[in-house]
């Protein structure tokens, strides 16, 4: 009984795949560190994109602005071949979303003299009392 793909005679599929020991050609070592940035590049992209949606959540024209600079900020420097350059620019963007993730706060007018200032769960923090002396503990 034949095999669709396969006349009489004709070599299983895996026979003709033969591994071939062959030295890796000078220019793998800066593929895999490319590839490497890459994930790094698309990696910081998405978090971006995932932190932009979190910090401005239901306000539309600031998440269209920062889709739209994030996007237009990464298309800028798409071509960038020096490691050193886009290591430099992934340092930016992660201190960009750090900052994005820890200090803006939205708010929204209630009066013409009033603002309400809505705060994301993760920047609220328990307050720790102040205290102008520093208390000893009691050991029991």
């Amino acid at each position: 009984m034949l095999r669709a793909g396969m006349g009489r005679g004709a070599d299983p599929p895996h026979r003709h795949c033969r591994l071939q020991h062959r030295p890796a050609p000078p220019g793998r070592k800066r593929m895999a560190a490319s590839m490497a940035t890459r994930g790094q590049v698309l990696k910081l992209f998405k978090l971006l994109h995932r932190t932009r949606q979190e910090v401005f959540k239901n306000d539309t024209r600031a998440l269209e602005a920062a889709r739209q600079k994030i996007n237009e900020e990464f298309k800028k420097n798409q071509d960038e071949t020096s490691e050193e350059k886009i290591n430099e620019l992934l340092k930016i963007g992660s201190d960009v979303e750090v900052i994005l993730r820890t200090s803006v706060i939205q708010a929204v007018h209630t009066d013409s003299d009033k603002i309400l200032l809505i705060p994301r769960k993760d920047l609220l923090q328990d307050n720790t009392p102040y205290f102008d002396k520093p208390t000893k503990k009691h050991e029991s």
